[in-house]
């Protein structure tokens, strides 16, 4: 027996899973992909059709049955019908593009009639402050699954499941490159949150003790993939495009960057990318790549080149 007749996964190429769109209608232009693009992210309108439409397609197919579920077993237990948001991870590496991915999902889902309400909401606003980080001597690990406050992110995404009316998140500057004192998100009971973040499907040693994970509320789950290699090149790239851009405002954490030579600059985004990024890659990221109900693998142009569905 062949090992790929043994993966849980059923293959799609790029074009073979564009087939599945069907008749779909795509409400994008290109403002609104210009909006939704990362940094140094290349995002068409062909793209969007070939993989995120089929992708927004199979969602709302599943959100529709979730929705059926939950008033099933509501109307089993005698209980009015509650409420239950639909809630997608989205996880990847630093610089893949997972961003990219949960905001063109948030347009497109958001455009379907069935679930008018569609939140997004990333990890971000969950990492500790600089200054726990500096007193827990991990600095050099935000980002990894210790840096951030787990304990209030799974409370905040129980609330979310459970129907609460309102519920409450920090908010993270990528200017100042800490969590903003004193401001909040709020989410009003929306029909479906995506939860964007490195590692939001990890269940690893580094969460020794717990029993309860974030993925334990997840309906569905879409890991961005791509080779480590492309992931290095992206963010040596982004690296430089914000050297020009966010790190020139002199409010940036990182402002002192955008004084380096380009030869200085390099040399420094490698050495980020080598020690801290690559690391949280291998160790924590990666490992959690086929928990995902959906991969997306990415090649070097940035383009998802196959989709990888989970079998039922």
């Amino acid at each position: 027996m062949s090992t790929e007749s043994l993966s849980p996964y059923t293959e799609f190429t790029a074009q073979e899973w564009g087939r599945l769109r069907a008749a779909t209608p795509l409400d994008l232009d290109e403002k609104d992909l210009r909006r939704l693009r990362g940094i140094n992210v290349e995002l068409s309108l062909n793209e969007v059709i070939e993989i995120y439409l089929p992708l927004s397609r199979l969602l709302n197919l599943y959100v529709g049955a979730s929705q059926e579920l939950y008033r099933a077993s509501d109307t089993f237990l005698g209980h009015l019908p509650g409420k239950v948001p639909y809630i997608i991870g989205v996880a990847g590496s630093v610089a893949v593009g997972k961003s990219t991915t949960a905001r063109v999902l948030q347009a497109l889902l958001d455009r379907w009639p069935n679930h008018p309400k569609v939140d997004l909401i990333t990890t971000d606003g969950f990492l500790y402050p600089n200054a726990v980080l500096e007193e827990r001597g991990i600095t050099e690990r935000k980002g990894f699954p210790e840096s951030y406050n787990r304990r209030a992110l799974l409370k905040f995404i129980s609330d979310i499941k459970s129907g609460a009316p309102e519920v409450s998140a920090p908010v993270y500057s990528h200017l100042t490159y800490d969590i903003v004192p004193g401001e909040k998100v709020t989410i009003r009971q929306p029909d479906i949150v995506v939860v964007e973040g490195l590692n939001v499907l990890q269940t690893s040693a580094s969460t020794q003790g717990q029993s309860l994970f974030l993925s334990d509320y997840f309906d569905f789950s879409i890991y961005v993939d791509a080779k480590a290699k492309d992931i290095r090149d992206w963010y040596v790239d982004r690296f430089f495009t914000l050297r020009k851009t966010a790190f020139a405002d002199p409010a940036s954490y990182f402002h002192s960057f955008s004084k380096m030579s380009d030869d200085e600059a390099r040399k420094m985004a490698v050495s980020i990318w080598k020690e801290i990024n690559q690391v949280n890659l291998e160790t924590n990221i990666e490992p959690t790549r086929e928990r995902a109900d959906l991969i997306l693998v990415k090649g070097a142009d940035h383009r998802v080149e196959k989709v990888r569905l989970r079998r039922l």
